[in-house]
């Protein structure tokens, strides 16, 4: 099972300056930022799916620049990613439309045939044909039954392009794979949908419309397509936001799937925002310790300007607890007295009034049994990726992009050598 890493230029400054929170002098954030296989000493992933949503065009806004999208088509998504060197050679690079950025839409924007030249010209090994996400599920719908009017027309909209886009395909005689999106409001619609492409001649499919899903429904509707679709058919899971979970959806032989979460979990989570691995075969999980920036804060700057706080004694009680886990990581201070730092700074943001004032407030004690819990496992201490050895505690510091994005792509690497292991059990 490989995993496939949605990117988003989720990059890092290498000479960021954590002591005096700057980016290196003069920095061009693409030229200069790395992307997480350049940090680390293998790319912690198996490949990269790149949407074209998040490109953008004329018409659909992505998240590159101008002329960061015009780069992109110019020399390649292997080329933009960095990912020529022969360390990287195996790797994949899967496309697809990015389907919940015109999700409001009618009709996709992107036509079949057009985005075959576009796949084929950035170089993919892999990519989507156009589908129309359908957000209608029902575990208890049978057959084709079921299906707003809107479902059920998308659901011909991406048969329609899938056929489309595989007559596209190998009319140009495309090099890259392609696979069908598989979209439907029912685990049996999804199954017929899954049919219907095997029969156009697709051997890998595409999974979509899964995120939104609770992992019973993600199940039921892999397993209809597994039992309706020939045993040699790959699957692709799109958008796959239970990645935690991923080891039990093994009995569905899924082939790849594709997913941020282990990123984003790092600075989105309210409490799983690192990951280590444990001796019983599972993740453990710890969560990060947050010391935002005084000056930068909305809600601490609120806080001084209705003169609960000055903004002096805020910037203090920031350094107070920044030098209190420096000095716990080099052995220099005890646990507790961290702690009490970390809550002086924190009860502003949790409480608005000082800690001192609110010493049994139920959010500060559940705030510290977490911390207590993290700074006592020192987990950074047991992690040999490149970035915990070379920042240490700076890694569980929960404190502006690149120290969280740093702590994300050490998830990355936790996460895929998780898959990795996995893979090499049988399924129970």
């Amino acid at each position: 099972m490989k995993f496939i890493f949605s990117d988003c230029l989720d990059m890092v400054d290498p000479g960021y300056d954590f002591l005096a929170d700057r980016s290196s002098p003069g920095r061009y954030p693409y030229w200069d930022d790395i992307y997480p296989h350049e940090i680390l000493e293998s790319a912690p992933y198996d490949g990269v799916l790149v949407s074209r949503a998040i490109v953008g065009d004329r018409r659909i806004r992505g998240k590159y620049t101008d002329s960061q999208a015009m780069r992109f088509r110019r020399v390649g998504a292997r080329a933009f990613l960095r990912l020529e060197g022969p360390n990287y050679a195996g790797l994949d690079l899967f496309g697809d439309c990015g389907a919940f950025s015109y999700v409001n839409a009618v009709a996709p924007p992107y036509e079949p045939d057009e985005t075959v030249t576009y796949y084929e010209e950035c170089g993919f090994t892999h990519a989507c044909s156009v589908d129309h996400i359908i957000f209608d599920f029902d575990t208890k719908l049978c057959g084709m039954a079921g299906g707003s009017a809107i479902a059920r027309e998308r659901f011909d909209i991406t048969q329609e392009n899938a056929h489309a886009f595989l007559a596209a395909h190998k009319a140009a005689g495309a090099r890259f794979t392609p696979l069908g999106v598989v979209q439907g409001w029912s685990p049996d619609s999804m199954a017929e949908a899954a049919r219907r492409l095997v029969a156009m001649g697709y051997s890998y499919l595409a999974v979509g419309g899964m995120v939104p899903l609770k992992t019973p429904d993600i199940r039921a509707a892999l397993a209809q397509i597994r039992a309706t679709v020939p045993e040699a058919t790959r699957l692709h899971v799109l958008g796959f936001a239970k990645a935690d979970e991923i080891d039990t959806f093994r009995p569905y032989r899924i082939t790849s799937f594709d997913s941020t979460s282990p990123l984003l979990r790092a600075f989105k989570d309210a409490r799983q925002n690192y990951y280590l691995p444990s001796s019983n075969g599972k993740l453990q999980y710890f969560t990060a310790i947050r010391v935002p920036q005084s000056i930068e804060n909305p809600r601490l700057q609120r806080l001084v300007k209705m003169g609960v706080f000055h903004a002096e004694d805020l910037t203090r009680m920031e350094a107070d607890a920044l030098g209190a886990l420096r000095a716990f990581d080099q052995g220099e201070a005890e646990l507790e007295d961290v702690l009490q730092r970390l809550i002086a700074y924190s009860a502003p943001l949790l409480i608005e009034r000082p800690a001192e004032d609110a010493c049994s407030d139920p959010k500060l004690a559940r705030m510290a049994d977490q911390y207590r819990i993290t700074l006592g496992a020192r987990p950074w201490k047991s992690c040999d990726c490149g970035i915990c050895r070379k920042i240490s505690i700076e890694v569980i510091i929960f404190r502006a992009s690149n120290r969280n994005k740093r702590r994300g792509i050490h998830n990355l690497a936790v996460y895929k050598n998780h898959i990795r292991e996995a893979g090499s059990h049988p399924c129970q």
